[in-house]
């Protein structure tokens, strides 16, 4: 029988072992922090994913946690997960997923296969001094906050980094994959950490065309919303193309990227003049609701209130890195009085002495001359444009996600303000 390990804690080792577990294999899941492992025993679960709790309690005995780092010398396959954090300029701190390899190799068993699932930059694995190269892969995670289980439990495809990819994965290894019943990818070590970065950057070309777009359609009075059927329907982009415009790019990954490939170009006289600018049109996005706010607002009555709906950086989760919302605010004078809501992120976030957390959306809206939803949590979805008009003492809402519907919006009386189409009113 396999037995799994994972070897920190965090989001991406958390569901992802959960995952595994899901499937039947016994998963024993460490972390040093005896504390969060004593939170992770009593299902106090340190992240915010959609269904990862009922998966957890589900999993029952099957998933076990612990601090005591001899434990995963019993599993055949070992992952190594924790989260990596990045600097402003995109820069990865490797040093805690080199400090956790150097402690779980000593401990893996002689036939156990060990393999980063952290995201890395190309060259790290084959780098590494230990275990050997037979028994070390990298493997692509598939990590998406806020649909984490989902994209855990029926992932597209693995792609796995390998130092022979002719090779046949070992057998225990090749269990845990095809278990999931998907496409799996050998290939080298750098193609497969390179292959993560591909992927991101299609993402973000196609998030820079809507930006770039919808912004035109504001300009011209077309609607955004319409294009897009036109374009799933292409064969050539595809219906699961990411065409819907937002707040620039948002988290941590897809900047990761970005700055990861720049300085490979900088340092390899390769040409990145594309991504500078669609970190140029991200910047320039991300501030469309400050921009719109202040010239709607703001500039005539700097000491208005300002309802917030929403501080994560998307919906379905608690992670506040690089949010869309928090730059937003972050632009706005200070004399400006914040009444804001979000269903897991405490309001302290918006590092203002002004902004006075609430704990119901509707009630948020009470003095408030103006509503920005800026996080496009599904709660917000089902609030009636006209409760939203009996509370709020102005008329105005910026609404880039379109969260409401914008016929709605106007029916009942409120100044409307999406991306992607003209500013609409009674």
């Amino acid at each position: 029988m396999t037995t799994v390990g994972f070897a920190g804690m965090t989001h991406l080792g958390l569901v992802s072992a959960s995952a595994i577990a899901g499937k039947g294999f016994s998963t024993v899941c460490y972390d040093g922090d005896a504390a969060l492992v004593g939170r992770l025993r009593a299902g106090r679960l340190p992240v915010v994913e959609p269904e990862l709790d009922d998966l957890v309690a589900a999993n029952g005995a099957r998933q076990v946690f612990t601090a005591d780092l001899e434990d995963l010398s019993r599993c055949n396959v070992v992952y190594i997960a924790p989260d990596i954090p990045t600097d402003d300029q995109g820069r990865s701190d490797t040093a805690v997923i080199h400090r956790l390899i150097d402690a779980v190799a000593p401990v893996l068993g002689p036939d156990a296969v060990m393999v980063v699932l952290s995201q890395v930059e190309p060259g790290f694995t084959r780098a590494l001094r230990q275990p050997e190269l037979s028994r070390r892969f990298y493997q692509v995670e598939t990590l998406v906050f806020g649909r984490a289980v989902e994209r855990a439990t029926l992932p597209e495809r693995y792609i796995v980094g390998c130092a022979d990819p002719a090779r046949p994965l070992p057998p225990h290894f090749a269990a845990v994959l095809e278990a999931f019943d998907c496409p799996i990818l050998p290939m080298r070590y750098e193609s497969a950490e390179l292959a993560k970065i591909s992927i991101n950057f299609c993402l973000v070309s196609s998030i820079s065309v809507a930006n770039t777009l919808s912004e035109v359609c504001e300009a011209i009075g077309a609607d955004w919303s319409e294009i897009v059927p036109a374009l799933k329907l292409d064969r050539r982009i595809g219906q699961y193309s990411y065409l819907a415009p937002g707040l620039g790019i948002a988290g941590g990954n897809l900047e990761r990227d970005l700055a990861t490939v720049q300085r490979i170009g900088a340092a390899r006289g390769t040409d990145t003049d594309v991504v500078a600018a669609w970190k140029s049109n991200s910047r320039h996005r991300r501030d469309w609701a400050a921009r719109t706010i202040k010239r709607e607002l703001l500039n005539a009555t700097p000491e208005a209130t300002v309802a917030i709906w929403g501080l994560a950086y998307k919906e379905n989760t608690h992670s506040v890195k690089n949010s869309p919302s928090l730059a937003t605010i972050a632009q706005l004078p200070d004399a400006v009085r914040l009444r804001v809501h979000d269903p897991v992120v405490d309001a302290s976030a918006a590092d203002r002495a002004s902004a006075e957390g609430v704990d119901d959306p509707l009630a948020a809206l009470d003095g408030a001359e103006a509503l920005l939803i800026l996080t496009p949590w599904p709660l917000y979805r089902g609030i009636d444009p006209q409760g939203i008009a009996a509370r709020l003492s102005g008329r105005l809402v910026l609404d880039p996600y379109r969260i409401l519907d914008p016929q709605a919006a106007v029916s009942a009386g409120l100044v409307y303000h999406t991306l992607g189409r003209s500013a609409a009113t009674a």
